[in-house]
C-alpha cells in the first residue's frame, strides 16, 4: 500500500520549539566502565518504562531486524607548528581528491580533503610540515592550503615516502575527535569508548553513538526472539553538531553524508515483513534516504551511479508515491543495470515534524542536543510526545548526549 504523509510537514516551525533546559551537569562527559550498563529509556505508543540497556532484547519484537551503522571514526585532527611556534590544527571532514573514502585511505603519495582549521588566520599561504615516525622512519608530511569558502578549507597532502598510505599517516599523527560538549581533550580511553563494537569502515569525525551500548552478550540475547541484525555505512560528519539557528527549519542548510549499502542488504529490506529498527540516527537518514533513491530511480532511468544523491528537500518536493517493496525493488534493478553490489550516495535528507517513515518502524537512539537536527528527527518519529520523555530522562537522572544513557522508540 502507497503511503502518504498523514500531517503536513512543518517548514515554518521556529527552532525555540525544539529547545529544552539542559544543565552541564547532565551530560555524561566520560562512559559508564560498562557499555551494556546505561539506562535505557522505552517508549511505546506513549507509554514510558524506565530500564537497563542490557535488557533490551526484551523489549524488542519478535523477529524484527535491526539495522546498524558500522562507520568507523577516524583520527581526524591533524596538528602542526610553524617555525614561529604557532600550533595549526586541521581537521580532515570528508575526502575531496578522490573522493571516495577508501581510495583516499590507500592513496600512497598525496589526497586532498575539506578540512575545518584551527587558528586559520595564522595560517597564510606557506605549506605546513611535520615529521611522523611511522614503523622505526621519519615519513615528512606536507599540508598546503588550496583554496577556502566560508570557513572549509581545501588541504592537499603529500608525503615523502610511497610505502605509507595515508590511512596510516594519520593513525600514527592523528587526534580522535570527540564532542565538542564534552569540552575535554580526548583520553587514551576514548579510542576504543567512541567506537561501536562493530566499528569497520573508517571514514566518520563522529561516532554513531546509539551504537556505544551495545556488546557481544547483547547481540546474544537477540537469539531467542529470532532478532536478526544488518549493517550499512554512513560517514558521520561534522555537521552533525551544527546547530538549528535560523529563524525556520526551512532556513536551515542540512549537512550532506555518504552512505553505501549493499544488494543484499536491500534484498533482506525488500523481504522484511517484521518491524525494522534503526540503530541510530544516521542508520535512519541511510534507509529512509534509500526509499527517496528509489523513487528517484523509478522516475528516472537513466541516472549514473557516480552521480547519487538525496537533496534536502527532495522528500518534500517529490510527487512519487510508491511502496517501500516499489522503491527498493527500484534500487535493485539500477544495481543489477549496472552490474554493481555496492550502491554509495550522499545525503542531505532532513526530516520534520510531519514526515511519514517509509522503511524504519522504530529507533534506538540517545538523547540529542537542544535545538538539533537528530532532535528534529526524534520530533519527527514522536511528535510533541519527546517533550514528555526528555523531561522524564532529566528528572529521573538519565545521562545525555554521546556517552549517555539510550532510548527504544517503538509504536
Amino acid at each position: 500500500m502507497n503511503k502518504k504523509n498523514s500531517t503536513t510537514p512543518v517548514f515554518d516551525q521556529s527552532a525555540q520549539a525544539l529547545n529544552y533546559e539542559l544543565p552541564d551537569a547532565k551530560i555524561a562527559k566520560y562512559p559508564l566502565a560498562e557499555r551494556d550498563a546505561s539506562k535505557l529509556l522505552v517508549w511505546q505508543n506513549g507509554t514510558i518504562q524506565d530500564a537497563n540497556f542490557g535488557t533490551i532484547a526484551e523489549f524488542l519484537p519478535e523477529e524484527s531486524l535491526l539495522v546498524f551503522n558500522n562507520t568507523k571514526v577516524i583520527r581526524a585532527r591533524l596538528p602542526f607548528q610553524k617555525t614561529t611556534g604557532a600550533q595549526i590544527e586541521i581537521f580532515c571532514l570528508d575526502p575531496h581528491t578522490p573522493a571516495d573514502y577508501q581510495l583516499a585511505f590507500q592513496q600512497t603519495k598525496s589526497c586532498s580533503w575539506n578540512c575545518m582549521v584551527g587558528n586559520l588566520k595564522k595560517w597564510k599561504q606557506e605549506p605546513l610540515q611535520r615529521q611522523i615516525p611511522i614503523d622505526g622512519k621519519e615519513v615528512m608530511l606536507t599540508a598546503k592550503k588550496i583554496s577556502q569558502s566560508e570557513g572549509n578549507v581545501l588541504v592537499q597532502f603529500s608525503w615523502d615516502d610511497e610505502s605509507v598510505d595515508f590511512s596510516s599517516l594519520i593513525e600514527a599523527c592523528g587526534i580522535l575527535p570527540i564532542p565538542p560538549y564534552l569540552h575535554r581533550e580526548t583520553e587514551s580511553s576514548d579510542l576504543e569508548r567512541y567506537q561501536t563494537i562493530y566499528s569497520k569502515v573508517k571514514g566518520s569525525v563522529a561516532a554513531p553513538t546509539a551504537g556505544l551500548h551495545f556488546t557481544d552478550q547483547v547481540f546474544q540475547t537477540f537469539q531467542q526472539k529470532n532478532i536478526t541484525t544488518a549493517e550499512v555505512t554512513l560517514h558521520v560528519g561534522a555537521g552533525t553538531f551544527k546547530p538549528v539557528k535560523a529563524a525556520t527549519i526551512a532556513d536551515h542548510e542540512m549537512h550532506a553524508e555518504q552512505f553505501l549499502v549493499t544488494r543484499e542488504l536491500l534484498v533482506r529490506l525488500q523481504k522484511q515483513r517484521n518491524p525494522i529498527i534503526a540503530v541510530g540516527t544516521t542508520s535512519i537518514r541511510t534507509l529512509e534516504s534509500l526509499y527517496w533513491l528509489g523513487t528517484s530511480f523509478i522516475d528516472n532511468e537513466d541516472q549514473a551511479p557516480d552521480s547519487l544523491h538525496i537533496s534536502q528537500w527532495q522528500p518534500y518536493q517529490n510527487t512519487t508515491e510508491a511502496s517501500k517493496t516499489q522503491a527498493l525493488q527500484a534500487l535493485i534493478d539500477f544495481m543489477d543495470k549496472h552490474s554493481i553490489n555496492h550502491l554509495t550516495a550522499s545525503t542531505q535528507i532532513i526530516i520534520v515534524p510531519g514526515y511519514n517513515f517509509r522503511v524504519v518502524d522504530g529507533m534506538i537512539t540517545n538523547f540529542h542536543q537542544p535545538q538539533s537536527t537528530l532532535l528534529l528527527l526524534i520530533a519527527a518519529y514522536l511528535g510533541d510526545d519527546w517533550k514528555q520523555i526528555y523531561q522524564h530522562a532529566l528528572d529521573n537522572n538519565y545521562r545525555f548526549l554521546s556517552y549517555g544513557d539510550s532510548n527504544l522508540y517503538l509504536k
